[in-house]
Formats: C-alpha cells, structure tokens, sequence
C-alpha cells in the first residue's frame, strides 16, 4: 500500500502537465511502484497467493499500458522505461 505523500511524489516525477494523474506513463510509474513494494512483501510471506495474484494482475496491467505507450508514443515509452529501469 503507497502512502498519499509516495503517490504524489510518483506522479508529480512522470506527469505531462499540472492537474495530470491518469496519463500512461503516470498509471505505469504508479504500477511499477506498487509492484515492487508487493514482492518485498512475498519475499517475507512466500504463501501468501492472493497477493500473488493481485501482483500477477498488476504485471499484466503494467505490460499493457507499456506496449500501448510503445506504439503511440515510441519516445515516451523510451524515456519511460530508462527512467524507471524497467526491461523492454
């Protein structure tokens, strides 16, 4: 669970303009948090599946919005995934 002050600072890093909190690169920056704050969470709780899954879900939302921001927008999702140090 992100606390109100990392969501801010998340989106206020990747947000296109001012008042923007649902753009792709914000949605991917946001995910990409909460992906990894949920597997230092399985590491200590290895049985724990249900959050398993929910990570699953949360991989596969992320892939999604990334091969969308890939075919509209090649240089944003360049920049994207360098500064977020993901895997193309």
């Amino acid at each position: 669970m992100l606390t109100k002050r990392v969501k801010t600072k998340v989106i206020s890093e990747h947000q296109r303009h001012e008042k923007d909190t649902g753009s792709a690169e914000v949605q991917v920056a946001m995910l990409s948090r909460q992906i990894d704050e949920l597997t230092k969470h399985l590491k200590k709780n290895a049985k724990d599946n249900h959050s398993r899954r929910g990570l699953l879900k949360m991989v596969s939302q992320r892939r999604k919005l990334l091969d969308y921001l890939r075919k509209r927008e090649p240089k944003t999702y360049a920049k994207l995934i360098k500064a977020l140090d993901l895997k193309k």
